[in-house]
C-alpha cells in the first residue's frame, strides 16, 4: 500500500518524534536542522576550505602535473644560480638597514646643507657618513711622549705608514698621497703636534698647552691626540701638558668619489697585511703601539661568516632529519613520515626557485638570508 506522502502514517496514539513547526507560529521549536544551519561558520571562514578541498581534488585527478610542473620550474629559475655573486663585499650599512628609512633620509637633508671635499678641504667633524681610515694609538713605555728620542720613533712609524702603496690593478701602485684625505692640496697630518715638531725639531715640549695649543699663531686642538695627560699649572684657558703617555695617529683617506673609495680599501688592506712587518723593522723600543682600521670590523665579520657557513652543511642535514624522523609513529595510520619527507624537498624547491628568481632580476644578496632555509624547515609539521 502506498502513501501519498512517501511515508509510513505513525501508530495512532503514538506521542510525536519530532516537533511540528507551524508557519507563522513563531513560538514552536525550529527543527534540529535549522539550528545546525543556524551554527555554521561565516563563508569567508569557510572559503579556505572549500579552496583547499578543490585543489586537492585537482592534484587527485592530474598527479603528474603537479609533480613536473615544479620540477621544471626549479630546473627554470634555479639557473639564476649562476648570478651569484662571488667576492663581493658586505656593506652593512646598506644591506642591514631598509632603503626608505628616516635616518638616510636626515643624512642626505644634511649632507645637502654641509657639503664636504676630501680632495680639497676634508673635516672629519662635517662628515656625516663613516670614512676610510687607520688608525695607529702609540704608548710610551718611559715616563712621557714629549721627548725627542720616542717622538722621533713616532715619526720613524708615520714616515713608514706614509710610504706604503700598494698594488692596483694593471700593476698600478697606489700610494698614500694619492688617497689620502686632503686639506688645501696637502695630505691631512696625522698628528698635529707630531706634525708641529716635524716642521720644527728645536720645538719646545715643555710649553705645550692643553686643550689647545697656540703653535706660530694657530691654534691646535690636542685633546683627541693626546692621552693619558698629567697637567700643570694654569696659562688662561688652557693648562701647561706635563706629561702624555699616548698619541693618536689617525690616517683619513678618500671616501666620497667611487673610484677612490675602492683605491682607498686596496690600499688600507696592504697596511693590515704590512703592519706586523712594520713592526718586526723599526724594532721599537720605547713605546708599544696598536692599530684599527674602518674595515677591521668588516673583515671579521666575513672571516666569522666563511668559519660559519662550512658548518651550514652539517646543519641543514640534521635539521632535515629531525623534521622527518620527528613526524614517524608507530602506527600506520598516524605515521607521516613521507609527508614530511616530500614537505622537505617542497622546501627545498622553494629555497631554489625563490634565491634564484631574485637573482635573476638583480636583486642584492646580503649574507644573513642563508638562515632563510632554517626558518622555512622549521615551519614543516612535526607530527
Amino acid at each position: 500500500m502506498t502513501w501519498a506522502s512517501g511515508q509510513l502514517p505513525e501508530p495512532a496514539g503514538a506521542p510525536h518524534s519530532h516537533p511540528v513547526s507551524v508557519r507563522g507560529d513563531s513560538s514552536l521549536p525550529a527543527y534540529p536542522s535549522e539550528n545546525r544551519m543556524s551554527e555554521r561558520p561565516p563563508l569567508p571562514h569557510r572559503l579556505p576550505g572549500g579552496l583547499f578541498r578543490r585543489l586537492g581534488c585537482e592534484v587527485g585527478a592530474h598527479p603528474w602535473i603537479f609533480l613536473l610542473v615544479p620540477m621544471v620550474l626549479m630546473a627554470a629559475l634555479g639557473t639564476g644560480l649562476i648570478y651569484l655573486p662571488k667576492d663581493v663585499e658586505e656593506n652593512l650599512e646598506e644591506q642591514y638597514t631598509p632603503i626608505g628609512s628616516p635616518a638616510k633620509a636626515q643624512r642626505r637633508f644634511v649632507q645637502e646643507h654641509f657639503t664636504t671635499n676630501d680632495c680639497y678641504r676634508f673635516s672629519i667633524s662635517r662628515k656625516s657618513t663613516e670614512v676610510n681610515f687607520a688608525c695607529i694609538l702609540a704608548v710610551s713605555n718611559t715616563t712621557s711622549l714629549l721627548e725627542q728620542a720616542i717622538l722621533s720613533e713616532v715619526g720613524k712609524v708615520d714616515d713608514v705608514i706614509q710610504d706604503l702603496y700598494a698594488m692596483g690593478e694593471n700593476g698600478t701602485q697606489i700610494h698614500y698621497s694619492q688617497v689620502c684625505a686632503k686639506h688645501q692640496g696637502l695630505c691631512v697630518p696625522s698628528n698635529p703636534l707630531l706634525y708641529a715638531w716635524q716642521m720644527n725639531r728645536d720645538l719646545d715640549l715643555r710649553n705645550v698647552t692643553f686643550p689647545i695649543y697656540n703653535h706660530t699663531g694657530q691654534p691646535i686642538y690636542l685633546a683627541g691626540t693626546i692621552g693619558g695627560t698629567f697637567l700643570g699649572e694654569r696659562m688662561g684657558m688652557n693648562q701647561l701638558l706635563l706629561e702624555a703617555k699616548a698619541v693618536r695617529l689617525p690616517y683619513y683617506l678618500k671616501t666620497e668619489d667611487r673610484e677612490d673609495n675602492e683605491r682607498s680599501k686596496k690600499w688600507l688592506i696592504h697596511f693590515l697585511n704590512q703592519f706586523s712587518n712594520i713592526e718586526k723593522h723599526l724594532a721599537l723600543k720605547r713605546m708599544q703601539v696598536v692599530y684599527f682600521t674602518s674595515i677591521s670590523r668588516q673583515l671579521e665579520f666575513e672571516a666569522t661568516l666563511m668559519t660559519v657557513i662550512p658548518l651550514f652543511h652539517l646543519a641543514y642535514l640534521l635539521i632535515i632529519l629531525f623534521a622527518i624522523i620527528s613526524c614517524y609513529r608507530c602506527d600506520c595510520v598516524r605515521n607521516k613520515m613521507w609527508a614530511a619527507t616530500f614537505g622537505v624537498i617542497s622546501a627545498a624547491l622553494a629555497v631554489v626557485n625563490g634565491f634564484g628568481l631574485m637573482l635573476y632580476i638583480g636583486v642584492p644578496l646580503v649574507i644573513i638570508v642563508a638562515n632563510s632555509p632554517f626558518l622555512i624547515l622549521e615551519d614543516q609539521p612535526h607530527g
